[in-house]
């Protein structure tokens, strides 16, 4: 399910198809994550579905873990498809994540 989930986001953002929150985009200047760079992430050939929340009171979401193609690891959450939503990116850090796909003492 995780694969066929992330092949479903990838298709919204390969066709523009999708939009940021404004939380996502106030997020994303505070810590200088652009646009291209949440596209590059999400696209990434190695992007995987790290943590799935599909009982979110604000609608199933799911954390995509995607390195850009200037090697910055990033954190996506989004909403599933049809809507595709940005809802927050951010760089994880090391000291919270394990290989950037575990969270060190367990769940979110």
């Amino acid at each position: 399910m995780q694969k066929a989930l992330l092949e479903r986001i990838q298709a919204k953002v390969k066709g523009r198809n999708y939009h940021f929150t404004l939380h996502a985009g106030d997020r994303m200047t505070e810590r200088h994550i652009s646009v291209k760079e949440v596209e590059q992430a999400l696209l990434s050939g190695g992007a995987e579905v790290i943590e799935d929340y599909p009982e979110d009171p604000r609608g199933p979401s799911c954390l995509v873990l995607g390195i850009t193609r200037g090697g910055r690891p990033l954190h996506i959450q989004c909403t599933y498809p049809p809507n595709v939503a940005v809802i927050t990116a951010y760089e994880p850090n090391p000291e919270e994540w394990i290989d950037w796909r575990i969270r060190r003492g367990g769940k979110p």
